[in-house]
């Protein structure tokens, strides 16, 4: 968190947080949802700003409750999750190695791999968070990846050495599974009910 961050938040430490504005698409892109944007469902406009979207990665946090959101100066902003709390790219290291980064820069080390009934593919990381593989890499991943002959697991070759067994999972279940909110506005409406 940056410090700027951390010295509004001593300031001024009861200002109300605020949902449905911010969201984390599919594709790892920070989205603004104005109002009209959120009465109609609508994922919002592309944050295009490159040192917003740094700010943001910076300031990107996991709440106790299971809700990601970006602290932004005193106002925590929860964030709508089109799918995933992490977006992951596949790229190559230095050393040729197969690793993995999020949106905020971050590298991601997987320990387990998933499939849910879409084909969207999904890691999961020693400390129990979920990342949603970029769907550019897909064709990517399946060069790494054998698939068993009934389609129902396989096996991901991560590294020299390292293979990761392919699980199958519904992507219903995958909040609950790696314990986030999907939608912090959909809980706090629900909570007013």
């Amino acid at each position: 968190m940056d410090d700027i961050v951390k010295q509004a938040l001593a300031r001024w430490p009861n200002v109300p947080h605020c949902t449905g504005w911010l969201r984390l698409d599919a594709r790892g892109h920070w989205r603004l949802r104005d109002e009209a944007d959120q009465a109609q469902g609508a994922p919002g406009t592309p944050i295009r700003h490159e040192a917003l979207n740094a700010f943001i990665s910076r300031n990107y946090e996991r709440g106790d409750d299971g809700q990601w959101y970006f602290q932004n100066g005193p106002q925590r902003v929860y964030v709508e999750l089109e799918y995933t709390p992490s977006v992951v790219r596949l790229v190559r290291a230095a050393d040729g190695a197969l690793a993995l980064g999020d949106q905020t820069g971050k590298a991601f080390e997987p320990m387990a791999v998933y499939l849910d009934e879409h084909g969207s593919v999904l890691f999961a990381n020693a400390q129990g968070q979920v990342a949603l593989l970029h769907d550019h890499d897909l064709d990517a991943f399946a060069e790494h990846a054998t698939l068993a002959d009934d389609g129902q697991g396989g096996t991901f070759h991560w590294r020299a050495g390292i293979d990761l067994p392919l699980q199958a999972i519904a992507r219903a279940e995958v909040p609950a599974r790696f314990a986030f909110v999907q939608s912090p506005e959909e809980k706090e409406k629900a909570a007013k009910v």
